[in-house]
C-alpha cells in the first residue's frame, strides 16, 4: 500500500487529503508554524487578535439604541451599509493587486516584490484601511457602542501590526523608506493610523 495520495486526493475531489495537504502547504508558505503561535515569531498574535476582533463585529448591537431610548436614524444605517460595501470593494481591489505576495501575517513573503501601485498608491496598508472602513460601517449600521469599541480596538491592533510589518519591509526593500515618506499608512492625517 502506497503512502502517496491518489490523483483524486491531490485535486481535492477524493477524500479531502489533497485539499488538506494544499492548505497546510499554503499556511507553511505564509510562515505559520506551531512554534510561531507559541512565540509570535512572525506576528501570529497580531493576526489572532485581529481575527477575534473581526469575528466580534458579527455580534448584535449592544446596547441596542432603542434600549437607550434612541431611534437610530435611517440615514446612518444606510450610510453604514454603504461603507461596508465600499470596504468589500476596496479590500478586493487591494487583494487582487497584492496577488501572490499576500500573507495574513505581518511578515512579508520571502522574495515578494514591493507593491506600490493601484490601491497601494492610495495608502501603504489598503487591506487594513478596508477593514477599518467596514468596522466603521458596522458601527453606523447598528448604532452600537460595542461596535464603536471594536472599531477603536481594531485601529489599535492594525496600527501595531502595520508597524511591525513595516520594519520587515524596510529590511527587505531598500525603496520602502521613500515609499513610506510619500504615502499615508492606513488613513491620512489620523494619529496612530498615519506615520511617515
Amino acid at each position: 500500500m502506497s503512502s502517496r495520495p491518489s490523483e483524486a486526493d491531490s485535486t481535492g475531489t477524493g477524500t479531502g487529503t489533497g485539499t488538506a495537504t494544499g492548505l497546510v502547504a499554503q499556511l507553511s508558505r505564509w510562515g505559520f508554524s506551531l512554534a510561531g503561535w507559541r512565540d509570535n515569531r512572525h506576528g501570529e498574535w497580531w493576526l489572532a487578535t485581529q481575527l477575534l476582533l473581526l469575528l466580534a463585529l458579527l455580534l448584535p448591537a449592544w446596547p441596542r439604541p432603542l434600549s437607550l431610548g434612541l431611534v437610530w436614524p435611517q440615514a446612518l444605517r444606510f450610510g453604514g451599509a454603504a461603507l461596508v460595501l465600499l470596504a468589500v470593494g476596496l479590500g478586493l481591489q487591494a487583494l487582487l493587486r497584492l496577488g501572490p505576495s499576500l500573507t495574513p501575517l505581518p511578515e512579508p513573503m520571502p522574495g515578494a516584490p514591493l507593491v506600490t501601485e493601484g490601491a497601494y498608491s492610495r495608502c501603504r496598508h489598503p487591506l487594513y484601511q478596508a477593514i477599518l472602513i467596514g468596522a466603521l460601517g458596522m458601527t453606523l449600521l447598528l448604532g452600537s457602542l460595542l461596535h464603536l469599541l471594536l472599531l477603536l480596538a481594531l485601529a489599535a491592533v492594525l496600527g501595531g501590526k502595520a508597524r511591525r510589518e513595516e520594519r520587515a519591509l524596510c529590511r527587505d526593500h531598500p525603496g520602502y523608506p521613500a515609499y513610506r515618506a510619500g504615502t499615508p499608512a492606513i488613513a491620512p492625517r489620523i494619529p496612530w493610523l498615519d506615520w511617515r
